[in-house]
């Protein structure tokens, strides 16, 4: 079903999140050059990012592990001190930012990484992969996915101290544009013969889906000054540009589009969808849960009828710790399953 008519006005946020949403919005826009590229310097001088905690800070302590120093492909582990020496399941998270900005060790990305893995509980790897348009698809989609690879690998796990990960029950979660490199990384893991991971859970978080089409919740909210229309194609142009033949219906960005992949004889896992009523990608997002369905898949849709895009990682907000346990409850009820 096409989003109901809203409009930006009757969008209602404390203080503190308008304000961050608008200072990354003014940021992200004043890094964004003329010639298509991107001021990073500028970009790190405004973010603020976390280093790694050995220290437990709310009950997780942190560190990071390089996977490839020649593509600077790392992740941040986040372990649960309470839960260390327990069989605990394994959550690969992948962070927004439209393939653009944003990283694994910033901010709201490493408090609502914590926050989960505590809340879970689960071992968590946060995934710090490029971005685009210094390097465009498929750049974020394959350094993910070795990210899987890497964690298969019983050498790894040991000399990072991953012993206690249950790779056998491995979630994928994705939010925003980290949410489309999800639905795309479980994909190719169920066409990949792994020695012992298994992909049984995914959870998309407002992913960032498209088309050729411009949807009613599209129109409707163009002008969001969170996620607009304008700065949704600035960020399909810069990761798979018009220039280099790709259209908005190619499978990468309209999954479940004329050309889509068919999914009904893979093994493809558990879905949650996290859907926001103020997000203009919405319809986009529940056709992708419909689609799911329609291939005979497991999927389970969540809405959050006042949220904009973004929402997720903005812990202030009471919407973003009822998702966390959202997400707890959909993982237990999958792992119940097995």
């Amino acid at each position: 079903m096409e989003a109901a008519s809203k409009t930006q006005s009757s969008l209602s946020l404390p203080w503190k999140t308008r304000l961050a949403f608008s200072a990354f919005g003014t940021i992200t826009h004043a890094a964004r050059r003329r010639d298509g590229t991107i001021n990073r310097g500028l970009l790190n001088f405004f973010l603020s990012k976390v280093p790694p905690s050995s220290k437990p800070i709310k009950g997780v302590k942190t560190y990071d592990v390089t996977v490839d120093p020649t593509r600077n492909l790392w992740f941040r582990v986040f372990v649960p001190t309470e839960h260390a020496v327990q069989d605990l399941p394994l959550m690969v998270f992948i962070h927004g930012g439209g393939f653009a900005f944003l990283s694994a060790d910033e901010k709201h990305n490493d408090d609502v990484c914590r926050e989960m893995a505590r809340k879970v509980p689960a071992l968590i790897v946060s995934v710090e992969y490029r971005l685009t348009p210094e390097h465009r698809y498929p750049a974020q989609h394959d350094d993910c996915f070795d990210v899987l690879k890497f964690l298969d690998d019983d050498q790894n796990r040991s000399k990072c101290s991953l012993e206690n990960a249950n790779i056998s029950r491995c979630f994928i979660v994705g939010d925003s544009s980290g949410g489309n490199i999800a639905h795309h990384v479980a994909q190719r893991a169920c066409e990949f013969n792994f020695q012992r991971l298994k992909v049984i859970g995914l959870v998309a978080i407002q992913p960032f889906f498209g088309g050729e089409e411009r949807t009613n919740s599209e129109k409707e909210l163009a002008k969001n000054t969170i996620l607009s229309l304008d700065r949704a194609d600035w960020y399909w142009n810069a990761f798979m540009p018009r220039s280099e033949g790709y259209d908005r219906d190619h499978p990468i960005i309209n999954v479940c589009g004329p050309r889509a992949v068919d999914i009904s004889k893979m093994d493809f896992p558990a879905t949650m969808v996290v859907v926001g009523g103020f997000d203009l990608l919405q319809d986009w997002q529940k056709r992708y849960y419909e689609w799911l369905k329609k291939s005979g898949k497991e999927a389970y849709l969540v809405e959050y009828p006042n949220m904009p895009h973004s929402f997720f990682t903005f812990q202030e907000l009471p919407e973003s710790g009822q998702a966390i346990s959202e997400i707890k409850d959909f993982i237990h009820k999958v792992l119940e399953k097995k």
